[in-house]
């Protein structure tokens, strides 16, 4: 019989509310089902579309999603407990909490590195209004199953709240509040949300307040986590490649003896009255663009008009062709709008943002009011609304084929009130019309119900009120769904088994990479790479060729942006297009019978391109605008430092690195004529790479795409451009001010004459990664855990697969009285890096994490597409993933400690601190 173990808890001991979880065991034995009996059974309670929730004895509400297709296992605990439930003085406190539960248990340490170790990718936590979730997604296997369950259920009852763990990571989460206080565009929401909500949570900031945070109780903190952590309160789902009778035995081991409390806990019941005036939020702070914004209060998730409510948020915002977009964008008053409606368990908001040059706020907000509150006159069309939910159609498809992504998401629509809300939405959604959109755009976007922020505030006054959401389980109750997404075999990324499955040769001048394989939901990736020109001819026009891949998609001879796009969601599919210097590369992802079609239409993008006058005015504004706010930015600034210093050619020559302000003045100086010339004299089908990965018939590829490319030559030849770096003679640090910032920034960076395929330089990074790689590493551990100095801390070395033109890099995000000492101590850990190396067991967890982290990046499709683009490009096989795993096992500490050594020279670091660094 297992004796229940309990913790007292005395000053700053570890918090135990429940009976510690089943012991550790030996990983061989951890992973055995659980035996028969050891714990009351999980109850089947109804399944959807797949997904299937069963009930705890103790409350516990479980979701299984199980999917074959890929070998990972995500696991997924929502607590129904976020900044609405916040009383006063507890500001943040759910969200400080989130923090506090990684900092370990009475029978687990650091539970960051614990999932380090195990190649989680991604693992996460966050808090919203409604909820607070933490995830994490590992390779496929009983292992790995039993251990995410196992901590989970640890963490969530018997997580060490202690004194000493809350100060250090205070300043952590306080740094955090300073980082998102450098964006004047999230604290204009805030402010806004803030007007829109007298008197419910929904208006408090889920960070909380800085006061909270700084004074914050320990007791109070522990009281929180005893009242909301229950399994009660609690949904816990699982998704991906498991079994379903072990997954429950696990669940039922490890969750079920967590104890439900014997007092209820009591719902919020605060609710917001109808507004019965228009209110105004004015923000003065540091900047370069200006912003508006509208908020209008809007039904819960749950009720029935939220659906038309979403639907008109699409029409509003959608770019090309919503209402905001045209009125605004096209009338050049604004360069980027948004707009969307916040799915949230009371009723919520509506929200419509544009931004805007400072002296034309006025114009600006005039606008955006009139577009969002003049429907009465121009109704929304079936035209808009079918055009809106194609486009939803197209991608709520695809998001669900992810279903390790799809289960984290859902935490959403549990804190709403029910997982199976997001079907209800979904399938009321789709059955919107434009009768509906009409009304609910005249019952809730009025005059009355609108809260405006803008620098300059205005007021006028009207009443709108707001339904009640109904009873959630009225709302699903018998709700069944659509079939399931068809579940596929398992299919092994190894190196191997790429490399069985892959198929290599030409298309014309085209390398070509294809691996046709089955994939959940009948889906395709295409990545296409057309590399064109050389030093010579793109020096002087590098700047107008960064225009074309964007330019490609606002319009062809054929089809306007608008029609490109509503052609695009008609397939259900998706088209992007990227570039670099001398490259363009287009990826279109579809279904099996839309394949044809979609690679017709980026046959077409790519041979009939319109460049229109009016797309190019938008696209430059647009790109102007951003490079003048981000260089008002610490971390931007910082950046382009350290690249003019260990990339410092001259102007004039193509790898030259601009100020800021030489950016903009490039951007502002290139001309549509300009880049249709790179276009027309360049651009080509001469040399690239074409790679294919998912459910498709190698014959329709290579027979679209051929024709597609058929005859596309360009009189200018293609040379690579090399990548090159210029490493410094001696080290320095810059400081640069960037006024009423309360987030400063610290960044380093050295030149290393190191190439990918060198055999120093996996030595190098597996030493970089034990430095800062991660959530174990010294930088981490020491910067952030220790000395609770910076959110955000880091270091790495990247470069080019065959260039010698590696960067390593450090960077750091603190307060900008704190600058000298992350300085300080993260000189300390360099140091004593290069002086004593790396042990045994630090090189040993970065080849793990490393092995782990690679697994699961090689479960993705595109992840896999690029990859084999990347060794058309370079003459490569999957036998060189094979060679560098083998060589990354045989490194010892003496190879890692001779590599750092080699080339690290803490004299020779460019360090640039950035920031507001004349505050105190």
């Amino acid at each position: 019989m297992r004796h229940r173990i309990w913790v007292l808890v005395l000053g700053a001991a570890c918090l135990s509310a429940h009976p510690a979880p089943a012991d550790e065991r030996p990983a061989a034995a951890a992973t055995q089902p659980p035996p028969a009996g050891a714990a009351e059974a999980p109850t089947k309670v109804t399944t959807v579309e797949g997904i299937t929730e069963y009930r705890l004895p103790n409350g516990l509400r479980v979701l299984l999603y199980p999917d074959r297709s890929k070998p990972v296992v995500t696991v997924n605990v929502t607590v129904l407990v976020g900044s609405r439930h916040e009383g006063y003085g507890e500001t943040g406190m759910a969200h400080l909490l989130e923090h506090m539960l990684f900092k370990g248990t009475p029978t687990r340490g650091n539970i960051k590195k614990l999932l380090g170790d195990r190649g989680a990718n991604p693992w996460q936590a966050t808090t919203g209004y409604d909820r607070t979730n933490y995830y994490e997604t590992l390779p496929a296997s009983d292992d790995n199953l039993a251990f995410a369950l196992r901590l989970e259920a640890d963490r969530m009852a018997n997580s060490c709240l202690r004194r000493e763990d809350l100060i250090s990571e205070m300043t952590v989460v306080r740094n955090e509040f300073e980082a998102k206080e450098n964006s004047p565009n999230l604290i204009l929401n805030q402010r806004m949300m803030a007007a829109a909500f007298e008197w419910h949570n929904y208006g408090k900031r889920t960070i909380g307040n800085r006061a909270d945070i700084e004074r914050m109780p320990i007791d109070a903190l522990r009281a929180f986590y005893k009242k909301h952590y229950r399994p009660d309160n609690m949904v816990l789902t699982v998704a991906g490649q498991f079994d379903e009778t072990t997954a429950l035995g696990y669940v039922a081991r490890y969750f079920g003896p967590l104890r439900k409390p014997a007092h209820k806990l009591d719902p919020t019941y605060t609710q917001e009255p109808p507004q019965d005036g228009e209110r105004q939020v004015a923000l003065r702070r540091v900047g370069t663009g200006g912003a508006v914004g509208l908020v209008y209060h809007v039904p819960a998730a749950s009720h029935p008009d939220f659906a038309a409510v979403d639907v008109l948020a699409r029409c509003l915002g959608r770019e090309p062709g919503g209402r905001v977009y045209t009125a605004l964008v096209e009338s050049k008053k604004s360069t980027s709008v948004s707009a969307g409606a916040w799915e949230m368990h009371d009723p919520g908001v509506l929200v419509v943002a544009a931004d805007a040059a400072a002296g034309g706020l006025d114009a600006t907000r005039a606008a955006l009011i009139d577009a969002v509150e003049g429907l009465d006159r121009a109704p929304i069309t079936d035209r808009e609304v079918a055009d809106a939910l194609r486009g939803y159609a197209a991608g709520v498809e695809q998001f669900q084929a992810d279903s390790n992504g799809f289960a984290v998401s859902l935490s959403e629509w549990i804190a709403a009130g029910d997982w199976r809300l997001f079907f209800v939405h979904r399938d009321r959604k789709l059955r919107v019309t434009a009768a509906d959109v009409n009304r609910v755009a005249r019952q809730y976007l009025v005059r009355s119900n609108r809260t405006t922020g803008v620098y300059d505030p205005t007021a006028k006054p009207e009443r709108a009120p707001v339904p009640d959401a109904p009873p959630v389980e009225e709302v699903v109750r018998g709700y069944r769904g659509r079939t399931a997404v068809a579940a596929v075999e398992a299919f092994d990324p190894t190196p191997a088994n790429l490399e069985r499955h892959v198929t290599r040769g030409t298309l014309g001048p085209i390398k070509t990479a294809l691996l046709p394989r089955k994939t959940r939901g009948d889906l395709v990736t295409v990545q296409l790479t057309l590399r064109y020109g050389n030093e010579e001819s793109l020096t002087g026009t590098d700047t107008a060729a960064q225009f074309v891949p964007a330019m490609l998609l606002r319009g062809t001879r054929s089809h306007t942006r608008q029609q490109l796009t509503d052609e695009v969601n008609r397939l259900g599919a998706g088209v992007s297009t990227s570039g670099g210097t001398g490259s363009l590369t287009v990826v279109a992802r579809a279904k099996r019978a839309d394949l044809p079609a979609t690679l017709r239409l980026v046959g077409e993008i790519l041979r009939e391109p319109a460049f229109p006058a009016a797309e190019f005015d938008r696209l430059k504004a647009e790109t102007v605008q951003g490079l003048t706010a981000a260089a008002a930015e610490p971390m931007p600034r910082a950046v382009t430092a350290l690249l003019r210093k260990v990339k410092g050619f001259p102007a004039g020559n193509i790898r030259h690195v601009p100020t800021p302000e030489g950016a903009i003045e490039r951007y502002q100086g290139v001309t549509l004529e300009q880049v249709r010339a790179v276009y027309e004299k360049q651009l080509g089908a001469q040399a690239g790479e074409l790679a294919v990965v998912g459910d498709f018939d190698p014959a329709v590829v290579t027979a679209e795409l051929g024709r597609a490319l058929a005859g596309w030559t360009s009189a200018v030849p293609y040379r690579r451009v090399e990548t090159a770096v210029t490493p410094v003679g001696s080290g320095e640090t810059i400081r640069i001010e960037t006024p009423d910032k309360a987030n400063a920034v610290y960044a380093a960076a050295l030149a290393v004459p190191l190439a990918g395929t060198d055999p120093d330089y996996i030595a190098l990074a597996l030493g970089v990664d034990v430095l800062g790689g991660g959530e174990s590493s010294r930088l981490w551990l020491r910067v952030r855990e220790k000395d609770g100095l910076s959110y955000g801390v880091g270091a790495s070395v990247s470069g080019s697969p065959t260039d010698r033109a590696a960067v390593f890099e450090i960077e750091a995000i603190a307060n900008p009285a704190n600058l000298a000492r992350v300085d300080a101590a993260i000189a300390e850990e360099v140091d004593r890096l290069l002086a004593d190396g790396v042990t045994d067991q630090e090189l040993a967890a970065a080849r793990k994490a490393n092995r782990e982290a690679v697994k699961v990046a090689r479960s993705d499709d595109d992840h896999v597409v690029s990859l084999l683009a990347g060794q058309l490009a370079r003459g490569w096989t999957f036998q060189r993933e094979i060679d560098e795993e083998r060589r990354i096992e045989a490194l010892t500490p003496a190879d890692v400690r001779a590599a750092l050594r080699k080339y690290v020279d803490p004299k020779k670091l460019v360090i640039v601190h950035a920031g507001d660094l004349k505050k105190k």
